[in-house]
């Protein structure tokens, strides 16, 4: 199994769909695209993969929270961060320069296609809750029979042109499109920069309210540890492990960064200062935003900026809050859009040229995307219900299975008993727990529509 690596076993299996800064060929349309391009920065890749990975889970957390604690919260970072490691250093052994490619060599033909198939369908169900967010804070949203207003529902009342359908429409042509366009990474690394930099902003703010009504006596401190009184709270338990999962999901682009870096040999540190920075976010949101709503925390904790804070300048700050995380949305959607159009293609056109030198496909294949994730966040109510949906499938095996099954598999014999140990612990947790996750969402979704006719 170890004697050849992934470009001997796979032809092409390791080739990248877009051109890198070490490419040599330069014969073709793509060419001029790239040959002032001297590699990315240390900086530039560590706020791209940063942003991969705070995207919309930012928003569930809180809600999260309430019902599995903070810890868990810590673990699934420090688990992410382990995953990610494996995956790197046994790329690295069989000169995969990409995930697919690292699945390739270690189960062959089938292992590469399925992995692409999760990112294809992970990536679109991440990019609809973007858009049903951005509807969330822009149009408004209704939950458990209460309306919560959007922003320009509050600004200038309801009309139709501040719907969701339409407020989607405009963000779809003028703002998704145009950075869906861009054909290398690294050319997002700027609006990347700018799309952590609101999170922060979401961050500072909640973090400040929080504070202020908790000195005030105005809130209780939270849990620290999951509560589970019964039975049924044990389920619940499960069912919002996907969402936490779904949060930290950013292997697919940790290949794509590498592969454009000025020096590769920094992938690590950028890895590590990623998931540093990613953490802390989660973890300042999760706490102070469970803190600030309580029990009263919503699926997307960006629905509760909708009342009076109960302190000054009230309305103010949740605008703040809002229309910050809406733009940050905008700048996140085309890194998560980027991953999903190349293992789209390299599913659909492996034997293909590369995409960036082929614009009618390119063109073809952006267009379409676009249509099904507007007409899906048209149509889905809650994010809730699409994290669970995505987190419980190929999210779990994006960023757990996986690594750990190529660990286990080892086709180049570099596993320690450490790593094979710890790969069996990612696959048992993330197999149990999704599937009593989606046993338990199927058993409510059932429950829900047996009621009324035995009422």
């Amino acid at each position: 199994m170890g004697g050849g690596g992934a470009n001997d076993r796979f032809p092409g299996a390791s080739d990248p769909l877009l051109p890198t800064k070490r490419d040599g060929d330069e014969d073709d349309a793509g060419a001029s695209a790239f040959h002032e391009f001297d590699g990315a920065s240390f900086a530039g890749a560590v706020f791209n993969l940063s942003t991969t990975i705070v995207g919309a889970g930012i928003m569930a957390l809180p809600a999260t929270m309430k019902v599995l604690g903070l810890v868990m919260i810590v673990l699934a970072a420090l688990l992410t961060d382990a995953s990610i490691e494996l995956l790197v250093r046994f790329s690295r052994a069989v000169g995969a320069r990409s995930y697919s490619a690292a699945m390739g060599d270690a189960f062959g033909w089938w292992g590469r296609r399925l992995l692409q198939v999760c990112v294809v369908i992970n990536n679109v169900g991440v990019m609809i809750v973007y858009m049903i967010i951005i509807g969330d804070v822009l149009s408004g949203t209704t939950s458990g029979g209460e309306h919560h207003y959007g922003v320009l529902e509050g600004w200038f009342g309801i009309h139709w042109w501040n719907g969701r359908f339409f407020v989607l429409l405009v963000t779809t042509l003028c703002v998704f499109t145009p950075l869906a366009c861009l054909k290398r990474i690294d050319s997002l690394s700027y609006t990347s920069t700018i799309s952590v930099a609101l999170a922060v902003v979401f961050v500072i703010i909640t973090a400040g309210i929080a504070i202020i009504k908790l000195i005030g006596g105005q809130i209780p401190m939270p849990k620290l540890f999951p509560t589970v009184p019964d039975l049924a709270s044990v389920w619940e338990l499960f069912t919002a492990v996907p969402v936490l999962v779904t949060a930290y999901v950013c292997h697919y682009n940790v290949h794509p960064i590498h592969n454009e870096l000025k020096d590769s040999s920094q992938i690590k540190p950028i890895v590590h200062t990623s998931l540093t920075l990613c953490s802390t976010i989660y973890i300042t949101t999760s706490f102070f935003g469970y803190l600030l709503f309580g029990e009263s925390t919503l699926s997307d904790v960006l629905s509760n900026f909708d009342s009076n804070l109960g302190i000054p300048y009230s309305s103010v700050l949740n605008d703040a809050v809002r229309v910050s995380y809406a733009v940050h949305l905008m700048l996140v959607f085309p890194m998560i859009f980027h991953a999903l159009r190349l293992n789209l293609d390299g599913l659909l056109f492996a034997s293909a040229r590369p995409l960036s030198s082929d614009n009618r496909r390119f063109g073809i294949m952006t267009a379409l995307l676009l249509l099904v994730i507007f007409g899906s966040a048209i149509s889905i109510p809650s994010i809730w219900d699409a994290f669970q949906f995505t987190g419980a499938t190929a999210a779990v095996c994006i960023a757990f299975i996986f690594p750990a099954a190529i660990t286990l598999r080892d086709p180049q014999g570099i596993a320690m008993k450490w790593d094979k140990i710890l790969a069996v612990f990612m696959i048992v947790l993330a197999v149990v727990s999704n599937v009593v996750a989606v046993y338990s969402d199927a058993y409510k979704i059932f429950h829900k529509e047996s009621a009324p006719s035995e009422a």
